[in-house]
């Protein structure tokens, strides 16, 4: 079955690129030219990934990703004229899964959307489990959810829920920036250095919400990253539970 994009763009003739090279490759594509749009199909359906402008003629797209989309558990590329490091970083933070500068090649389009669909859909390696429990917390791999001792419900973005999951399954290890990057960028055309250190960051935050005020991933300095919590994998709890 074709996977549903959500496009975002108030620009015909971009959009018409970016429908007509997507649809070539098996997509199938919305159009959406304002915020508004956008909104109001949401409550209808929701779609597979979302492709987001940061130039909207009723908003700006970094203020949808955080107010509206950035929480959702689907995927977010944003596709922009506005590559300064400072977008970059901010896009990240708020959620964003990748950050594609235009002008662009038609094929690393291709390329970064199936790399996100992949990732957010991707399983664990065989005889792994979906669900772990650390510092007060029950990680639900599979939903992408955050789930606090108190009862309190933490939503993951796709490369969040997947930096949690490499950590969690090597935790006392340490994993450098470099096999981070890696294992999270999938087969990305382009490698944005800074992306590990802004994705740890926002979980970090994440992971220290509410009743978990302690640091569980911590820097070694020159070497990388640590999760220092001991993990357990029940296999008692099912996913139907949050």
């Amino acid at each position: 079955m074709s996977k549903t994009v959500y496009l975002l763009e108030d620009d015909p003739g971009v959009a018409a690129v970016i429908d007509r090279v997507l649809v070539n490759n098996g997509f199938k594509v919305d159009w959406f030219r304002s915020r508004v749009a956008l909104l109001s199909a949401l409550k209808l359906a929701q779609p597979d990934v979302f492709l987001v402008d940061l130039g909207l003629p009723d908003a700006d797209g970094l203020t949808l990703i955080r107010e509206d989309i950035g929480q959702s558990g689907t995927p977010i590329i944003i596709v922009s004229g506005r590559g300064d490091i400072m977008d970059r970083i901010v896009g990240l933070e708020l959620g964003a899964d990748d950050y594609i500068v235009k002008p662009f090649e038609p094929r690393e389009l291709v390329a970064r959307v199936r790399a996100v669909l992949r990732r957010s859909q991707s399983h664990a390696p065989e005889g792994a489990q979906d669900i772990a429990k650390f510092a007060g917390w029950t990680a639900y791999f599979s939903s992408s959810l955050l789930v606090s001792e108190s009862g309190g419900e933490i939503h993951l973005s796709t490369a969040e829920n997947t930096l949690l999951r490499l950590f969690v399954q090597a935790t006392g290890r340490i994993l450098s920036r470099e096999a981070l990057l890696n294992l999270t960028a999938g087969d990305r055309l382009e490698n944005f250095d800074r992306s590990v250190d802004v994705r740890v960051s926002r979980l970090r935050r994440k992971l220290k919400h509410g009743d978990n005020p302690h640091e569980i991933i911590r820097t070694i300095y020159g070497a990388g990253y640590v999760f220092v919590a001991p993990v357990e994998w029940p296999t008692t709890l099912t996913l139907d539970a949050p």
